[in-house]
Formats: structure tokens, C-alpha cells, sequence
């Protein structure tokens, strides 16, 4: 039995709106339904992260507001924010000035903050729904249509989601401010943890970096999620630069080995003539259990060349160099990922500046 979701009778996305987008792009975009929200969302999602500039890059207001028109116009109804990100929700609000509220859907997050690492995370009900308040500030929104409490693995401990932000969080939805509830991190396994042991209903999982050429374990629960009616979101398919001929910024938590193997990759393609980038998106954005695939941009370039990824297959040459990536390169190594790396390190660092342990 097909989920309902919010179709028009047109056989288009509810976000549809006549006038403003281009139809054709529209009809040609896949929308899939994100869980049991009843909304249908396009297969490639916007992160608005680099509106900040990411990832040492230098962009400007225009460029934003041109590359998210460019986006939504083409029919991808689906934008991811957050605090952390820095101008990101500033940037965006401005941005979606003058265009219709009814063209997209919009999800933001709660409990991770400041570059500060005393005031990285705060996942307190009070620092939650004042977070909440200046978020639709700066995004000009009445309401957004998930709000995720972001990066809970970092939380000093499970309760601390369960009992406080989790609660806060519905008390936004209830409101009206807020349609659905979501969690973000980078252990799947404790996100689920979470999502089997609340007493709020959460519809959405966000995860990053484990649906990619390097590690693809975020495929072995989908089962899970389909048979909870929890949607599945993804992002990052370059995972987090890794998978770049520019290579990973220098803060990324990849240990040694799996950086090893992303710059033979690279060089693999180089001598190959074909683009690393490309098909790690292609691979990725070709995985149709996944719902949505939030990719960060800042650029109409950006919006363009990924939609061209989505829209087109791969040529022979460009299939034959992915597979032998996969299985050739990142294959043998062992350490695919960085669980609790990052976590570790930001407990040792905050203990460190407040003078504990010693």
C-alpha cells in the first residue's frame, strides 16, 4: 500500500506553484515520500551550510539567493539549515524573501550552536526554545516543516535527549511552529537507540557520510526505517570533502587510512580522465530507498551540475572507474568511518578548557 502524500491531482508535488517554477524541470525531478509525513520530497535536497562560506570558500548573498532560486525553480522542494551553520539561517531568510512559502519545505535544527566549544552544545529545554525563536527570526518564517535536535551523540548522555530536548522540541510542534520532529548524528545505531526509547514521535533520521563510494552501511537500515515509517534523510555523498580533488579540510575526522585511500581515488580518476566528485554523487543519489539527499550549495554552477548528476546516468568508462573504487580502493580498508572520533575529542578538549581532570 502506497503512503499518502501531498500530490496535487496533476500527478506534481504539492510545492508545485504555477508561474514560479520551470514545469518541465518540475515533471522531470523524482519525489518520494519522506516516511509517514505525508509529504513528498524532490531526491536532491538543499543544505544551506555553505551559506556561510563552508569549506573555505567565499561566497557572497547574491550567489546564495541565486543558487537557492535556481534550485527550487527546478523542483528540488526540500532545505536543510541550522544555528551552527553560522549565517547560513540569516542568509537563507533573506534569500527566500519573495518566494512563495507554499514551494518548499524547510527543516532546521536545535542544540548545536557556537564555534565555542564551552557553547558548542546546548540541548537544555530553555536554550531549545529560545534557539527555536531566533531561528524563525532570522529565517522570516512563522513555522518551519521539521525541526531536528542536531548532533544528539554529543549530548553528555541519552536522558539528557529523552527528558529535556526531545520534550522541548514537541512543546514547538505543538504550538504550530514546527509540523514534524526530527533527530540528527553520525551513529545511525544511536539515533535508532533514541528513536525505540522516546515517548515523542519522531519522523525523521538524519544522517551524514555513510551513504557514499568510501562507506555505504546507512543502506542496512533502511529495512528498520521503512518498517517504522521513520523517514530516512542523508547528506553529505562527497562526505564532508573527503571525496574531492581539493581533498578534506583540515578538521575532518577521517582517520588516516581512509584519507590514504580517498587520495588514491583521486588520482585514480585524474589518470582515468573522469571526475571523483561525480561519481560519488551519482552513486549515492542513484540509491532509491533513500528519500531525499541533502547536498550543500552556494552556486547556480553547483545547482546545475548536480542536478545534471541526478538527471543523467553514467557513461561506460565513468561506471567501470566507480565499481573499481568501491571494490579496489576502498574495499580492503578497515576504518571506512570515524565513529566516536569526533566525539571523543570534543569531551577531552571541553575538559581540558574547563580545568577538569587534573
Amino acid at each position: 500500500m502506497e503512503k499518502a502524500t501531498e500530490q496535487s491531482s496533476s500527478g506534481l508535488p504539492k510545492t508545485y506553484v504555477k508561474g514560479f517554477h520551470d514545469d518541465d524541470a518540475v515533471r522531470r525531478m523524482k519525489y518520494s515520500a519522506l516516511g509517514n509525513t505525508g509529504i513528498e520530497v524532490s531526491a536532491l535536497g538543499f543544505g544551506a551550510s555553505p551559506f556561510d562560506g563552508g569549506y573555505n570558500q567565499t561566497v557572497t548573498d547574491e550567489d546564495c539567493t541565486r543558487s537557492l532560486r535556481a534550485a527550487l525553480t527546478s523542483g528540488i522542494n526540500y532545505i536543510d539549515t541550522a544555528p551552527w551553520y553560522g549565517r547560513s539561517e540569516e542568509v537563507l531568510g533573506k534569500a527566500l524573501k519573495g518566494i512563495p512559502r507554499e514551494a518548499y519545505y524547510i527543516a532546521t535544527k536545535v542544540g548545536r550552536y557556537k564555534t565555542d566549544i564551552t557553547k558548542m552544545f546546548d540541548f537544555s529545554a530553555e536554550k531549545i526554545l529560545s534557539g527555536f525563536d531566533e531561528s524563525l527570526r532570522k529565517l522570516g518564517l512563522d513555522y518551519v516543516d521539521v525541526i531536528q535536535v542536531h548532533d544528539l551523540e554529543f549530548a553528555p548522555n541519552p536522558e539528557k535527549i529523552l527528558s529535556e530536548a526531545l520534550p522541548a522540541v514537541r512543546a514547538i510542534q505543538e504550538s504550530g511552529r514546527a509540523r514534524f520532529i526530527g533527530i540528527t548524528g553520525y551513529p545511525v545505531k544511536e539515533l535508532k537507540n533514541i528513536y525505540l526509547r522516546s515517548t515523542v514521535k519522531i519522523d525523521s533520521i538524519l544522517s551524514y557520510c555513510h551513504l557514499c563510494l568510501n562507506d555505504s552501511s546507512l543502506l542496512e537500515h533502511v529495512p528498520f526505517m521503512e518498517e517504522k515509517g521513520v523517514a530516512l534523510i542523508n547528506a553529505s555523498p562527497l562526505s564532508m570533502g573527503l571525496l574531492t580533488p581539493r581533498g578534506p579540510p583540515t578538521w575532518h575526522p577521517a582517520p588516516d587510512e581512509l584519507r590514504e585511500a580517498a587520495a588514491e581515488a583521486v588520482l585514480y580518476c585524474q589518470k582515468q580522465g573522469v571526475d571523483l566528485p561525480k561519481l560519488a554523487m551519482s552513486f549515492t543519489l542513484s540509491q532509491e530507498s533513500i528519500p531525499v539527499t541533502l547536498v550543500g550549495m552556494s552556486s547556480v554552477s553547483e545547482v546545475e551540475r548536480n542536478l545534471s548528476v541526478l538527471h543523467q546516468e553514467l557513461t561506460a568508462k565513468e561506471k567501470e572507474v566507480q565499481e573499481y573504487i568501491i571494490k579496489n580502493i576502498f574495499g580492503p580498508v578497515d576504518m571506512k568511518s570515524w565513529e566516536n572520533r569526533e566525539v571523543a575529542k570534543y569531551w577531552k578538549k571541553l575538559k581540558a578548557t574547563l580545568g577538569e581532570g587534573k
